[in-house]
């Protein structure tokens, strides 16, 4: 259940604190007046779609926060996703709007965690499910269709469903592999002639390391340049260990110093570390002259090594034309042709048998079809009963409605074509509910395709954004008692411009337009010029001076107008929402919702209604306390 909901600077709104109530939940107010972008400020908190423009006028962040009581089920879930609730019941899903140098930026948050987007659908499906404006057109579309009769059939038809899924895939790939069989031969065989040429090539390479070309370079340097090589290590020797020429090798002079340093420490021990460093240098100075001597010993001339190392650099690069470029790429393009061609000569399935194979997939597909199909038509007779029940006190008392269910080609979903057929009046054919029914109709059968399944969905609360439109008399009556009967096991939110819906409502919110004193942001350059700075909103080539006014305005658009020119009227609309929370306050707005509030009758009209309506709160009271 919502309990409350906090918005700051999302479209109309600055500021606004509401606090809702179990039953029904009614907002009325003016067409315009702002009812939906409260809808719309729950339906962001909750992960729904935004754009810059959800953001106030004049500010760069937007925060909506909900606040809800959730039952056991959903607490199970949330410490599934490792959420913790701040107190045994309550959820504060919160999302913060902000749109910095153009760029749109939101982030959601369940009692201060942050979540992504896909948690938090899949969170908002458990607390609401909101019916917006235009969502009768949906109903329509028979993929739409399928899925609320699955929906309504249960766990059973959905997990049968999921077996039909499986089978499909199965045949899918049963037909995938026959197909691929069914090439022709003659392409089969020049492909398998191309692929055994390339392998052999391949093989014969015998390529393991992807980094062969670089070791292989190694070696051929230093193949290429052994005399140099020799040469100068002979030279590192000599200045390291033994010089033959008389003079003094690295190491002679630090055997010196070292010997130098032992007779000091003996007068002062402070010099001990120096010695230790002296001595580490001279035998790292004595180990590699002995290293080095050694690498130059071992140095070698071969010809014919350098030959086969040339040659081999000539076959990899050979090799990386034709099947790299990197030799990287041409060992995994070795290694899948070779499972290619594992397929190719693969005599294991013959074209009779991937024809039974399928063909066997295909008659288990058709079973688990048909099992799905006797599932869907015992769904769709409760479906039929139950919604007929719920239509008759819409003012529909001959209403006709049928599921049709025909064959078609399987595929995942099934091998039926599902549609809802309908006649809302005496004497006439059903036909598809596209081509029958009204908008009032519409709206009538969604609200009654919605109290089938309040039974059946998890959703604590349920959102109508005027799901009365387009109907007026004794079906707003019947649509007003509907939703007051499903305001005894949900908690309902609902706009309405319906007195008599309004009337029906546990808590009732009139939601106004009002104009406040706003600010007026000048041209720094013009701050001294008192009046002559101002920019008023009723011309826009005042927004700037040098752009014309159709660019002007579109500049605004776009957002290219310079910051110190953007305009902060004196003047701003902002949304403000009344609990009409007494006897009078609520008989005034129904007036008002009737037609004016100076009128005596609409006065005596929303008197009775409001009769009328605690009539009916006091029999639910009544059977509340059986």
């Amino acid at each position: 259940m919502l309990l409350s909901l906090r918005i700051e600077n999302f479209a109309l709104i600055d500021h606004l604190e509401l606090e809702f109530g179990s039953g029904l939940n009614v907002l009325t107010g003016e067409t315009g007046a702002g009812k939906s972008i409260i809808l719309d400020a729950i339906d962001a908190a909750l992960g729904g779609k935004v754009s810059k423009w959800s953001i106030r006028t004049g500010s760069d962040r937007a925060l909506v926060e909900a606040t809800f009581k959730v039952d056991r089920v959903v607490t199970e879930w949330l410490s599934e996703q490792e959420i913790e609730l701040l107190d045994d019941t309550a959820v504060v899903c919160c999302r913060e709007i902000a749109c910095l140098q153009g760029s749109l930026r939101s982030r959601s948050r369940v009692n201060g965690v942050l979540v992504n987007r896909q948690l938090m659908d899949r969170l908002r499906d458990r607390l609401v499910e909101i019916t917006a404006q235009g969502q009768t057109v949906q109903l329509v579309a028979p993929a739409l269709q399928r899925e609320l009769l699955d929906v309504y059939g249960g766990e059973a038809v959905l997990q049968q469903r999921s077996v039909v899924q499986a089978a499909y895939l199965d045949s899918q790939q049963a037909r995938d592999a026959r197909d691929k069989r069914r090439q022709s031969e003659q392409q089969r065989l020049q492909r398998l002639d191309l692929l055994q040429y390339q392998a052999q090539e391949l093989t014969a390479a015998n390529l393991s390391e992807p980094d062969e070309p670089e070791q292989l370079e190694q070696e051929r340097q230093r193949l290429s340049h052994v005399v140099e090589l020799q040469q100068l290590s002979y030279q590192v020797y000599q200045a390291l260990y033994q010089n033959d020429a008389g003079e003094s090798a690295g190491a002679d002079l630090l055997g010196q110093a070292e010997a130098t340093l032992i007779d000091m420490v003996t007068y002062d021990a402070t010099l001990q570390p120096v010695l230790d460093m002296v001595s580490t240098a001279l035998a790292q100075v004595v180990e590699a002259g002995q290293q080095i001597n050694a690498y130059g010993a071992s140095l070698e001339a071969d010809p014919q090594r350098l030959a086969e190392v040339e040659e081999r650099i000539r076959t990899l690069k050979q090799i990386c034309r034709k099947y790299g470029p990197t030799l990287g790429e041409a060992i995994a393009y070795s290694q899948s042709i070779h499972g290619e061609l594992t397929l190719l000569t693969d005599s294991g399935h013959s074209l009779e048998e991937l024809e039974k194979i399928y063909s066997q997939c295909h008659e288990i597909l058709a079973s688990r079809a048909t099992q799905l199909t006797a599932l869907r038509r015992v769904a769709a007779n409760e479906l039929e009963s139950r919604l007929v029940a719920e239509l008759k006190p819409l003012a529909m008392e001959k209403v006709q409605f049928q599921v049709k269910i025909s064959p078609c080609l399987p595929t995942a979903t099934g091998a039926d074509a599902i549609a809802f057929y309908f006649s809302p009046n005496p004497g006439e054919n059903m036909q598809p509910l596209s081509a029958t029914a009204s908008g009032g109709e519409m709206s009538r059968f969604l609200l009654a395709l919605k109290a089938c399944f309040s039974q059946l969905e998890a959703s604590g609360t349920l959102i109508f954004d005027e799901i009365d439109v387009g109907v007026s008399g004794r079906v707003a009556q019947a649509i007003a008692e509907k939703l007051h009967q499903l305001s005894q096991g949900h908690q309902v939110l609902c706009v309405t411009h319906q007195p008599l819906v309004a009337a029906m409502a546990d808590r009732h919110f009139r939601v106004d337009k009002h104009v406040v004193e706003g600010s007026q942001k000048q041209d720094p350059s013009q701050s001294k010029a008192g009046k002559k700075g101002e920019v008023s909103t009723t011309n826009p080539e005042a927004i700037h001076p040098t752009l014309p006014l159709e660019r002007a305005i579109e500049g605004l658009r776009q957002e290219e107008v310079p910051t110190s020119y953007i305009l902060h009227p004196s003047e701003r609309t902002v949304v403000r929402v009344s609990v009409l929370d007494n006897h009078l306050t609520r008989r005034q707005e129904l007036a008002t919702l009737a037609g004016g509030h100076s009128a005596k009758d609409a006065i005596a009209f929303a008197e009775s209604l409001l009769a009328q309506a605690a009539v009916k709160h006091n029999g639910r009271k009544a059977n509340d306390n059986k």
